[in-house]
């Protein structure tokens, strides 16, 4: 029976459909046997998980049971072009020998010819392989390849000797499992000072003055204090005080002191750093940074209450540690029972050994754990992308361990965190999971603890930290270092009065610091990403001291009010005298504000401003808020402006939202003092939410901190005979005691939304996270100019032109400002009328 012409044509699409489905079938099985021949070459070696292995597993099950249903040979049947052998055909007549003999040359030379081992060599370096480095490859060699996209080459260069770690190891292994309390005490036993006690002890006893040279993890800071204690120092009631130059580091050492010693911390073994005390009447062993112990001379310049003083980490340098070093030498004449130990780290000791009058040095040899140290082969161009290639190194390569890489602020904190995650995405089921843990100033605390939480089995913990972990800072199970060589190194312009963080190079004092943070609690690696030259040529051999590159004001105020007039300064013994134009900057700012007259004393104003630990300007805005009846408000601005600039959090992923929520708070052209007020004043009435500052994307540790400084100073109005009123309607009043404390510190507009400082021809801008950057006053106060990509003023307040002659008419002269009371307005100005 003949079909229709529709019939053939449905015959022909199911016959069609069928041939596709067949052909279909032959290559997703051919496409299944792909997979599991390149899963088999690629991670042959590696152990799998339970999930990965069942997927593989059910992967050739199916190949096997098609292949061997449809008895097809996939290969067999391959139409797909192939490159064949060879190009030309001898039919044609042309002769092949010589017309290749050129590009065959590579294949019949000698096995030993040096380019053939040179290609063999890098298709070698091509291969990807995953696994530690441990694994074997497929040819017998122990050569791991990196996975990622690229690599750092590093140089061992030396090793930083340690104890025979492994006998150790051995010995404590076999050791039956004790209590925390004498695991803490064995461990003390096996820190290289442990040996050296009694001596040490001996000449404490025999010398009033020690310097006690030490490497990286010997445990000078935290036994010498307590080798004191056991000896007696501590019976007559009085204390031991160690300084440190960070307050992170006291609070940790004093943590670990007081588990070692088996006590509640704030009893016996206690901290004092600004704003917060941790401390009671049992306490003996105190740590403090050195700033509080320089505090400490104003209540008692004797220091009656210590038997022992360590200053710890001398070579840091700090601004506090240099004027204690002059203002302990002249009470070490005063006070012979009173016990100096000068605690450093490097090996300058000599300075400080000279400058001490001779006194005799003390060394602790060795470090606990060896330190092998790496440099690159060549310098590297970004030293951001070079650290996070390294850690990535290091995590699929090396043993376990955890990482700590130096970087020198939140920011590029924040970047290699974000780059990190992106690439450990697609590698994390493969080579282990790596926790990224960041520590800087600004992070809240609870996130801060995690760097000290046990990193969890199976894992790696990688901690991106500032310079805040050189020194005096233990990281348990830190073994690798990854160091860049830079850090944000404070400097501070006389001329312009402008403070800024530059990124400068650190160090050699400071790279030998770095790389022992990775031998205190196991032998450990340190990759310094730059080349063995440039560490020995170009890196200086010390830092520069903080007294010759910061403001001298507070330094000043504290002098004048121990009794150091201008006249004793001039004779001071400083290790490393200050500028001299930083000296005369601070003595006119200090006279400016009415804090000291012009022979250099101190004033009845200077006394009250000396009793608050803040900035001389910001202790004369609440001196003077008496005056105008706001000293409430005055202390609560005082308070935030304390935190830093961390008040505000902006996630990368709601810029917008946390925008809005920080606007929020500008209206009426307010500025960013009164800002700052609502705030604080928003979230009182918010009962102190926590959930309300996550609302407003406002950092909970910030505003914690801010309340807790409020409270000092309240207490501190009551010393001061300064009673607490308010005039919170009255925002007049509240920015005339702005003024009274920041009247140096005025811009005014110029064209094109630039601003001149009204004392100085120099040109600053509003900065960004103002709420006044888009309005531009005509006259502003600002609370600091910070040097980023322009000048900028942080803190923000618009003023009247005639407060500042009200309240520093021997400062300014209505000449200053004519430029505010001419008709002719300059262009730019963001609001009408202006």
């Amino acid at each position: 029976m003949k079909r229709s012409r529709g019939e053939e044509v449905e015959s022909l699409r199911k016959y069609s459909r069928q041939c596709y489905l067949q052909k279909r079938e032959e290559k997703k099985l051919q496409q299944l046997r792909d997979d599991i021949i390149d899963e088999h070459y690629l991670f042959e070696g590696v152990e799998l998980s339970e999930s990965e292995y069942r997927d593989f597993t059910h992967k050739q099950q199916t190949y096997d049971i098609i292949a061997n249903k449809i008895g097809l040979d996939v290969a067999a049947n391959n139409n797909e072009y192939t490159m064949p052998e060879l190009y030309d055909d001898h039919q044609f007549g042309i002769n092949q020998d010589k017309r290749f003999s050129v590009a065959m040359q590579r294949y019949t030379r000698d096995d030993n010819d040096k380019e053939l081992q040179w290609e063999d060599n890098q298709i070698k370096k091509a291969t990807l392989s995953f696994g530690s480095k441990n694994k074997t490859t497929r040819d017998g060699d122990d050569n791991h390849n990196f996975v990622f996209e690229d690599h750092v080459d590093f140089i061992k260069a030396s090793i930083m000797d340690g104890h025979d770690f492994q006998r150790e190891i051995a010995l404590e292994k076999s050791k039956p499992k004790t209590s925390v309390l004498q695991a803490l005490q064995e461990d003390r036993k096996n820190l290289p000072i442990y040996s050296f006690r009694d001596e040490l002890l001996e000449a404490v006893h025999n010398h009033q003055i020690i310097v006690i040279v030490g490497e990286t993890g010997s445990g000078k800071t935290t036994q010498i204090p307590q080798y004191l204690h056991e000896a007696g120092y501590t019976k007559d009631g009085r204390m031991i005080a160690c300084t440190q130059p960070r307050r992170v580091a006291a609070m940790s050492v004093a943590a670990r002191v007081s588990q070692e010693m088996g006590v509640k911390l704030g009893h016996e073994v206690g901290y004092s750093i600004r704003f917060e005390d941790c401390t009671s009447k049992k306490t003996v062993l105190k740590y403090m940074t050195d700033g509080m112990l320089l505090r400490e001379f104003l209540v008692q310049p004797r220091l009656e209450t210590y038997s022992v003083v360590m200053v710890d980490e001398a070579h840091e340098r700090t601004l506090s540690t240099d004027l204690l070093f002059g203002l302990l030498k002249d009470l070490a004449l005063a006070r012979p029972d009173l016990k100096l130990l000068i605690s450093s780290a490097t090996l300058d000791a000599d300075k400080f050994s000279t400058f001490f009058d001779f006194a005799p040095i003390f060394n602790i040899p060795g470090r606990r754990y060896p330190v092998e140290i790496y440099f690159t082969q060549a310098p590297e161009a970004n030293y951001l992308d070079a650290a996070v290639v390294t850690t990535l190194q290091i995590h699929s390569t090396q043993p376990s361990g955890d990482i700590l890489v130096f970087l020198t602020g939140q920011e590029e904190i924040e970047t290699v965190e974000e780059i990190l995650k992106h690439r450990m995405r697609a590698f994390e089921a493969k080579i282990g999971e790596l926790i990224i843990c960041p520590i800087y100033a600004n992070l809240p605390t609870e996130l801060q603890a995690k760097i000290f939480e046990p990193t969890p089995k199976g894992a790696r913990k990688v901690v991106l930290a500032t310079n805040i972990a050189e020194t005096s800072l233990t990281i348990d199970g830190i073994k690798y270092v990854i160091d860049p060589g830079f850090c944000k190194m404070k400097t501070y312009n006389p001329k312009t009065g402008m403070e800024s963080l530059l990124i400068t190079p650190i160090s050699k004092a400071a790279a030998d610091q770095r790389a022992g943070r990775s031998g205190r609690t196991s032998p450990g690696k340190c990759y310094r990403l730059y080349t063995a030259y440039a560490f020995k040529q170009e890196l200086e051999d010390n830092t520069p001291p903080e007294i010759q590159r910061t403001s001298l004001a507070n330094v000043l105020l504290t002098m004048y009010s121990l009794g150091i007039d201008c006249e004793k300064l001039m004779h001071f013994d400083f290790m490393d005298p200050p500028p001299v134009d930083s000296i005369i900057k601070a003595m006119e700012l200090l006279y400016n504000l009415g804090a000291s007259n012009k022979h250099g004393k101190l004033t009845k104003v200077g006394r009250r401003m000396a009793e608050f630990p803040l900035d001389p300007m910001l202790s004369k805005m609440i001196v003077a808020s008496e005056k105008y009846k706001c000293s409430d408000e005055i202390i609560t601005i005082a308070a935030m402006l304390s935190t830093g600039n961390s008040i505000f959090y902006r996630p990368k992923d709601k810029k917008v939202h946390a925008d809005n929520a920080r606007m929020n708070f500008h209206t009426g052209d307010v500025g960013d003092h009164i800002a700052n007020l609502k705030i604080y004043n928003s979230w009182k009435e918010a009962s102190y939410s926590r959930q309300w500052c996550y609302e407003n994307y406002i950092q909970i540790r910030s505003m914690k901190r801010a309340r807790d400084i409020r409270d000092q100073l309240a207490r501190l109005l009551e010393k001061v005979e300064i009673e607490i009123t308010s005039s919170s309607n009255d925002l007049d009043a509240i920015k005339k005691s702005i003024a009274s404390g920041f009247f140096p510190h005025s811009a005014i507009l110029q064209k094109y939304g630039s601003y001149r400082l009204v004392k100085g021809q120099q040109n600053v801008h509003i900065h960004p996270s103002s709420g006044l950057v888009e309005i531009l006053p005509k006259l502003v106060l600002y609370h600091e100019l910070a040097l980023t990509t322009k000048e900028y003023m942080r803190q923000v307040t618009e003023i009247k032109p005639d407060w500042l002659l009200e309240i520093a008419p021997h400062f300014y002269n209505p000449m200053d400002l004519e430029d505010l009371t001419s008709k002719k307005m300059p262009r730019g100005c963001g609001r009408a009328g202006l």
